[in-house]
């Protein structure tokens, strides 16, 4: 564990300070604080990639302001991600390439293929409406506001790219002020690979700085991690928050992290905004929350090799009840599990409950997983007698993924992990859900028993491939609404509606 932070030091790197707050055994390279207020703020920021950070050469970029800015060439990192081979279990890393930079306005995107033979290219997420100008193996496209975005060429899953955008950062932190623990462009450790954040101070890392340690909150208050910089190959996990009240972490983006992305257990009102993860290592799940309150996750872009969000009770040292959880405005990509996966661990002697879950406006872009217990877009999936209440899902588009289910409910007694049935699930309402695509399986949704069971689940405009599936659809008279779509309810699930919107409208007028 690395000493307190009660006193400030100066570290000199290519001819400009950085300070870290009482930090030890801090390594740096081209460090350097530079600020920008708002009149003078640039259209277009890029920032260094580190010469010992790893690369990879898929593709060149090149950026500028529309319509006839000078261009600039952003540097490629190199997230890594993961397959699992259904056979044998052994998980298989692939290198995958990623651009990041900031602006304001709009901009010029063009991406060159350097491996050749493009016959067609698609920036995902497919909602956002933007079709490239596809000339040989260089695409050219416009953001008119900063946006996460994949580039994928001829569908390739892992070779292709990530655009990470902000707005141009004009009022970042001083590398003088006190309760800031800076860390400008270049490589950083620190000793013991643990960076301890006291209450009320600021980690920022500056656009091309690299950070890796992991950013530990301990029982503390107000405090916060942001910048356009990046947590890397971080022991332990990239974020860990505990005990922790009024947190917050924004912009950073995670490769790679030897764990959880991030780690929130036992804290409250903890607002996660815009940081994006990248992993490939086993159980390397992105955001996971387990008994806190208050968390919000919005405009983040995950890629995980695991899930990607997941909301839990109790679990090792955590105790409690998991409320008043949102999430919003995200891109989730999951390799392997989840987007997002509910309620599997819990507490048997002492029963918790998860409730009041809102998520919503959310793009998956895929999902793969062999394991038909651990399938579902969304899943909901209560064991060690957890009850889940009160979620609410709406505007989620989920695009055409590798294997898994739509959504899947299942009261579970999963005895790999549970020691006991999950109580139930109650009070579910789903609207405005879209899936386009072929490869789904069937959507279960599972009670256990008669007193384990989910009630009171309503799906409203539902659409499949174009198609608004209700209870009023046309279909054999003998058919269950499920039949029409090929999914399956057993006897333990009760009060299952599908409404068009204005049949939902009509039930809550009347």
């Amino acid at each position: 564990m690395n000493t307190p932070l009660s006193r400030r030091t100066a570290l000199q790197a290519a001819g400009a300070t950085v300070l870290a707050a009482g930090l030890t055994g801090v390594t740096a390279t081209a460090a350097r604080a530079d600020a920008s207020g708002n009149k003078s703020a640039p259209r277009l920021v890029t920032y260094p990639r580190p010469a010992a950070m790893p690369t990879n050469t898929s593709f060149r970029v090149r950026v500028r302001t529309a319509p006839d800015g000078d261009w600039q060439t952003p540097d490629i990192w190199r997230p890594q991600l993961e397959e699992i081979n259904a056979t044998t279990g052994s998980g298989k890393v692939y290198s995958s390439s990623m651009v990041y930079f900031d602006f304001r306005g709009s901009v010029e995107i063009e991406v060159t293929y350097l491996k050749g033979g493009t016959t067609k290219a698609r920036i995902r997420p497919d909602a956002l409406g933007i079709t490239p100008e596809l000339g040989g193996d260089t695409l050219v496209f416009t953001l008119d506001e900063p946006k996460d975005v994949v580039v994928q060429i001829n569908d390739e899953i892992f070779d292709c790219l990530h655009v990470i955008t902000n707005h141009v950062d004009c009022d970042p932190p001083s590398a003088d002020d006190p309760d800031v623990i800076y860390f400008g462009p270049g490589v950083h450790s620190v000793t013991g690979n643990v960076l301890t954040v006291p209450s009320g101070k600021t980690v920022y890392l500056a656009g091309g700085a690299v950070l890796t340690a992991q950013v530990y909150f301990k029982d503390v208050e107000k405090a916060r991690l942001t910048g356009r910089g990046i947590l890397y190959n971080n022991p332990g996990g990239a974020i860990l928050s505990e005990g922790s009240r009024n947190i917050r972490v924004e912009d950073v983006i995670i490769l790679n992290p030897a764990g959880y992305a991030g780690t929130f257990a036992e804290s409250h009102n903890v607002h996660v905004k815009k940081a994006r993860a990248f992993s490939s290592k086993g159980n390397g799940d992105g955001f996971d929350v387990f008994s806190s309150t208050g968390v919000t996750f919005d405009g983040c872009f995950m890629r995980n090799s695991d899930d990607c969000i997941a909301i839990y009770c109790h679990r090792w040292n955590y105790y409690g009840d998991t409320r008043d959880v949102t999430v919003q405005n995200c891109t989730l990509w999951a390799d392997v599990a989840h987007p997002v996966n509910v309620g599997t661990h819990g507490n048997t002697d002492a029963p918790e409950t998860i409730e009041n879950l809102l998520i919503r406006n959310i793009d998956v872009l895929d999902h793969r997983e062999p394991q038909m217990n651990y399938q579902g877009c969304i899943a909901l999936n209560p064991g060690d007698s957890n009850l889940i209440r009160n979620v609410r899902i709406e505007d989620v588009r989920i695009e055409d993924f590798r294997w898994g289910q739509v959504i899947y409910m299942k009261v579970m007694y999963n005895t790999k992990y549970n020691t006991s049935v999950g109580r139930g699930i109650e009070n579910v309402y789903v609207k405005n859900l879209s899936y386009t695509g072929t490869h789904a399986n069937p959507s279960l949704l599972l009670g256990y028993d008669a007193d384990h069971a989910i009630n009171n689940v309503t799906f409203e405009n539902l659409v499949v491939n174009g198609v608004v599936i209700a209870d009023s659809m046309k279909k054999p008279s003998w058919y269950y609404t499920t039949d029409a779509i090929q999914w399956f309810s057993n006897e333990h699930v009760t009060n299952l509606r599908f409404l068009t919107t204005a049949e939902a409208e009509a039930a809550t007028a009347s």
